[in-house]
């Protein structure tokens, strides 16, 4: 193999897709690649962050010259996921936490440049080409692009249509050959290649890494606690996260664990070095593996027990912590870790702060069943429904299900209803309420959520492991707390509703919430 083999080997290894590859083979021939990771300063980094840190590792021993954005004006932007008087603390842990990270798996930081968006990001060059940005790409493609990455709501802020835009001009003002990230990122890479040379920019090449499992099964997550695995959680947290992760013996599809092992343990192995899973001596005794192809099999054959590979992987992850919790013994990063992340709190009088968490338990929904119903007098597509919920007399609801289902097919049905939004009036008429249904857009449809089995009018239905706690008697709309909860509210592939990835249920019987046809659809 030629040196610029062993370099694309390296670069490509263990990535989903490389758009560009014919591109990245003839600078290779001829010189080291030039490429960028970006990340924006939002949520705490946790263990994920070190699938791509193990890529920047490969990209460095490959010769690159490599630039690590810290992406704070992409994390305004972004749905306002770092306040802006937070954001430059936010940066500044981002920084620290990366840095401790990269350290650990011994990368040396002086061969890396390191620099913040709103370094050059705001200068008079830059924001002319946002503006030129703007006059060329579509609302349907700035839409489209953002999709899987920034945070989706029922009214989106200007501010995430110019989020993939940034982005892409990114890839020259930094100067690179290549962008690297998530496979979540492919709409955004496309859209860059599709636009820059409108704006007399060169296409750049985009090395995606496959997007790792989470330890609850899904996207490993900031926003969902036990998916993820905190970089300064001690050996305590870090055992009882992965006692409660999903490792399914013989299953290598959905495999946090494994996927684990492959993305950073493995790829983070000195030669020589080995993966020991340590078993009592009636099964099997310890057992060694050079390469995760190896495990994998062994796995899938179910030779090796899910708790021995936890076992395993949890002593790779304190040593991985390790070094960067030393590093965060430093008072002054501790006391940057809480301005950074303070917990959401509110004051009355001279009562001490207590945490205002934004939770499902403030939502009041309940099971409900529709007596009486009939066309809105001045809209077309709006039914008005008289629903018992419980009450002493029945609520009127709006719901605008007209062209989706029926009339008939609405009258005496079970319905799951949002109780404690803030009354609204829809055509004159009051709506108190709303009928919680699945939802798609291309091509629309809307179906209502199916009740529990069992329910009765005015049952209770909360989020699993969130049932503690009363409802708001008003979700208040200025902290927009329905939206902040709606977004991470969809039915599942098991058609079950979900808030990141806990099931709605009854509450006294604790049967689920259920969609008859509609997968993976947003709640609304």
């Amino acid at each position: 193999m030629s040196n610029w083999e062993e370099k694309k080997h390296l670069i490509t290894r263990n990535l989903q897709e490389v758009l560009g590859e014919e591109k990245l083979t003839e600078i290779l021939k001829q010189r080291d690649l030039k490429l960028y990771w970006g990340t924006a300063t939002t949520g705490r980094p946790h263990v994920a962050y070190f699938v791509p840190m193990s890529k920047i590792a490969d990209f460095l021993k490959a010769g690159c010259e490599v630039t690590i954005l810290f992406a704070d004006l992409h994390a305004y932007l972004d749905n306002m996921k770092a306040p802006w008087e937070l954001l430059a603390l936010r940066t500044q842990y981002y920084e620290a936490a990366i840095k401790a990270m990269l350290q650990s798996i011994d990368v040396p930081l002086d061969k890396l440049k390191f620099i913040r968006g709103t370094e050059y990001q705001l200068n008079k060059e830059y924001t002319l080409d946002v503006y030129r940005m703007t006059s060329v790409i579509t609302d349907h493609d700035a839409r489209k692009a953002g999709a899987e990455v920034v945070k989706q709501v029922d009214h989106p802020l200007l501010s995430g249509l110019l989020y993939p835009g940034l982005q892409a001009l990114d890839e020259e003002y930094l100067k690179v050959d290549a962008q690297f990230g998530g496979v979540d990122q492919r709409k955004i890479f496309t859209m860059a290649e599709k636009y820059l040379p409108q704006l007399g920019y060169a296409k750049r090449i985009h090395l995606m890494n496959p997007m790792v499992p989470g330890l609850t099964g899904g996207k490993m997550s900031a926003s969902e606690e036990d998916s993820k695995i905190d970089l300064l959680d001690n050996p305590a947290n870090v055992k009882k996260k992965l006692k409660k992760a999903f490792c399914e013996p013989g299953n290598i599809t959905e495999n946090g664990v494994l996927s684990f092992t492959k993305h950073v343990v493995f790829p983070l192995f000195k030669p020589g070095e080995f993966f020991k899973i340590s078993r009592a001596p009636e099964f099997g005794g310890d057992i060694e593996f050079s390469n995760f192809d190896d495990l994998e099999s062994a796995f899938a054959k179910q030779e090796v027990h899910p708790g021995d590979l936890k076992a395993s992987v949890e002593q790779a992850i304190n040593r991985l912590l390790g070094p960067i919790q030393e590093i965060f013994k430093d008072p002054k990063l501790q006391e940057l870790a809480k301005k950074a992340y303070p917990p959401p709190t509110k004051v009355k009088g001279n009562i001490s702060p207590v945490v205002d968490e934004i939770t499902p338990s403030k939502l009041d929904i309940r099971v409900g069943r529709i007596v009486d119903v009939s066309r809105h007098p001045d809209a077309d597509a709006l039914y008005v429904e008289k629903i018992d919920l419980g009450e002493a007399e029945p609520r009127t609801v709006v719901s605008g299900l007209v062209n989706f289902v029926p009339i008939e097919e609405m009258k005496n049905r079970e319905v799951v209803v949002l109780c404690n939004l803030k009354p609204a009036k829809m055509r004159g008429v009051e709506s108190k309420g709303m009928v919680l249904c699945a939802s798609i857009d291309d091509p629309k449809q809307v179906e209502p959520l199916s009740a529990p089995e069992g329910s009765k009018p005015g049952d209770r239905i909360v989020v699993e492991n969130y049932e503690t706690g009363e409802p708001d008697d008003v979700l208040n709309p200025k902290k927009k707390v329905w939206d902040k909860l709606q977004v991470d509210l969809k039915t599942n592939d098991s058609l079950l509703a979900v808030w990141q990835g806990n099931k709605l249920i009854n509450k006294i019987n604790g049967n689920p919430v259920t969609t008859k046809s509609m997968k993976n659809a947003p709640i609304k």
